[in-house]
């Protein structure tokens, strides 16, 4: 049996669309690539007219839903999503950089605790599918400071297991700075890393780009080091600071941290601080190939210039707003689901 349609005349086409994804859908006449409606999961009885009462009533059902000329795209309406990223880029304020261009859609937000380098601290977080967003919290849902930009293509993320009062984590892995966040339940962290994974997965699929190997090391908070961590005799005090090895994050006193070598994505090419054992481990295994330097210096001036903040891992810790209290994350549309 035959079965002729436009859909975009039915009724009840309409309402089932509405039901499966509410108002976060658009449709677009193209070759369909993926389906993304599952009508075995509709609910039909809240659908006027739409429960199939015949088996050509349910293949004219399905045929609506998964002709090739027509796919569901899972995106946020056009509208609401200009609207929501203007409203982020006025909570940033002239301190930020413009955030909607062709194609971008933010996918979800809310507040994460960021381990600074001093103590861990709430953080805003913008997830869109291109770039991770974050800043400091000034007034909350109005007002952010010292904006960080990271292309996702250059993420990786790391579960963390809990640790007593630090639960719900995981890494932020890129090739310029890695850091921990922590979630307010393990509900949020699971929706945050599927959200987020999800974004990851399918930037590098439609780029074709392999992921990204080597990332940032992650720094040790400064209070987990009393002492240097190489040498374990410097107390460190006001006159003694701490130092950071940019190799393997450690905090190193400055004697144990006098070497600099060039790092991808650090620096701005130029050689940057390490601890000796680092050092050391670079000098014996030196690849036989030179280090193209034009290169490292054009990939971290386009990195430098996606990040308005232009500090390196302590660049956030302004203190911002006192009021740690923050509502759920949002997800505006249903990548991970």
């Amino acid at each position: 049996m035959s079965v002729k349609y436009d859909p975009s005349k039915s009724e009840a086409y309409k309402a089932l669309q509405e039901e499966a994804l509410g108002d976060t859908v658009q449709e677009v006449r193209q070759p369909a690539r993926t389906g993304v409606f599952s009508p075995q999961k509709a609910n039909y009885n809240r659908i006027p007219h739409a429960r199939p009462k015949s088996p050509a009533g349910s293949y004219f059902i399905r045929s609506v839903i998964a002709q090739p000329c027509v796919i569901l795209f899972v995106t946020v309406n056009s509208e609401a999503n200009a609207r929501r990223i203007a409203m982020v880029e006025n909570c940033f304020g002239s301190s930020g950089q413009p955030l909607a261009v062709p194609g971008r859609v933010l996918v979800g937000e809310g507040v994460l605790t960021k381990m600074c380098r001093k103590k861990a601290k709430p953080r805003q977080f913008f997830l869109f599918n291109d770039i991770l967003v974050y800043g400091n919290i000034v007034i909350n849902k109005k007002k952010y400071n010292k904006q960080h930009i990271i292309p996702l293509e250059e993420v990786k993320l790391e579960s963390l297991a809990d640790d007593g009062q630090y639960r719900n984590g995981w890494l932020i892995k890129t090739v310029t700075k890695s850091f921990a966040v922590y979630a307010a339940t393990a509900t949020e962290k699971q929706e945050w890393m599927a959200h987020i994974t999800k974004c990851i997965e399918d930037l590098l699929r439609k780029s074709g780009k392999k992921p990204v190997e080597v990332h940032a090391a992650v720094w040790v908070p400064d209070n987990d080091a009393p002492i240097c961590m190489h040498c374990k005799n410097t107390q460190f005090t006001v006159l003694n600071r701490r130092h950071h090895c940019r190799q393997c994050g450690a905090v190193v006193c400055g004697p144990c941290s006098n070497k600099k070598l060039l790092l991808p994505g650090q620096g701005n090419g130029k050689a940057v601080r390490v601890c000796l054992q680092c050092y050391d481990a670079a000098s014996k295994v030196k690849a036989s190939t030179p280090v193209n330097i034009d290169s490292i210096n054009n990939k971290d001036q386009q990195r430098n210039s996606a990040d308005s903040s232009g500090g390196d891992s302590s660049g956030d810790e302004d203190e911002g707003n006192k009021d740690e209290s923050h509502d759920e994350p949002k997800f505006y549309s249903p990548l991970a689901r």
